[in-house]
């Protein structure tokens, strides 16, 4: 068995793996982690290895309490990957976006794949099918956008995600979520079709803690995943014990 954990900004995301599958998933603060952690582990009496990557701070406490319980590896940008990587700045990529990319092209190895991150940001990266990494774009999310609009103006109202009853809204708040559902919708489309334009097939995973609010809404045909990092982590843990 295998603990894999995502620390974000805010929460870490945590599940326990047999192989391939998904037994358990944990989300948590990151002010409980050693609680949590501990809880995981004493109902798993069998699982002795970790892996771990990290996109916020405090990711060196959490790794403090793995080691308590279990072997830990870390995913870092001097990790092994299964891609090659042609951002042309390669220690500023995000963690998160190299272990989604390597996911990606474990999973689909000869195809070109374009993987959609919809969480606290909305990430698209590029893999084609020789699994070169290409990078991608980074913009607001659902959230960010609904608080931008809340607090850079005077009257706007602080709205939380919701499906808007037409494109065109006849009230303010119809009005906010129009623009930033759909217009999220649209930008998402637009990545998606530019890139069919430019490479011809193109396999798309959306992910992250949007994606299945999303997904009901997409016209192009995607594999929505919530939980694909926990499993992208999975997966790479098998490549750097080879490499060790």
């Amino acid at each position: 068995m295998l603990l894999a954990v995502d620390v974000g900004n805010t929460k870490i995301k945590a599940a326990v793996f047999e192989d391939d599958a998904l037994l358990e998933k944990f989300i948590f603060d990151k002010n409980d982690s050693e609680k949590k952690i501990e809880k995981i582990f004493s109902g798993y009496p069998g699982l002795a290895d970790s892996v771990l990557s990290s996109v916020g701070a405090g990711h060196n406490e959490v790794i403090s309490v793995l080691q308590k319980y279990s072997c830990v590896t870390v995913i870092n940008h001097q990790s092994v990957f299964p891609f090659q990587n042609l951002y042309e700045t390669p220690q500023t990529l995000g963690i998160d976006r190299m272990v989604l990319s390597a996911g990606a092209a474990l999973l689909y190895p000869q195809e070109n794949k374009l993987v959609i991150d919809a969480g606290t940001c909305v990430t698209y990266d590029f893999t084609d099918s020789q699994n070169r990494y290409h990078g991608g774009a980074i913009s607001p999310g659902l959230k960010l956008r609904y608080e931008a609009m809340h607090n850079f103006t005077a009257k706007l109202p602080l709205l939380y995600p919701e499906i808007p009853a037409h494109y065109t809204g006849n009230t303010t708040k119809q009005s906010m979520h129009s623009g930033v559902v759909n217009g999220l919708l649209f930008e998402i489309e637009g990545f998606i079709n530019r890139y069919v334009q430019d490479y011809g097939s193109v396999t798309v995973i959306l992910t992250g803690g949007d994606a299945e609010f999303l997904a009901v809404r997409l016209k192009n045909t995607i594999f929505a995943n919530s939980n694909f990092l926990l499993e992208s982590l999975n997966k790479l843990y098998t490549i750097q014990n080879k490499h060790d």
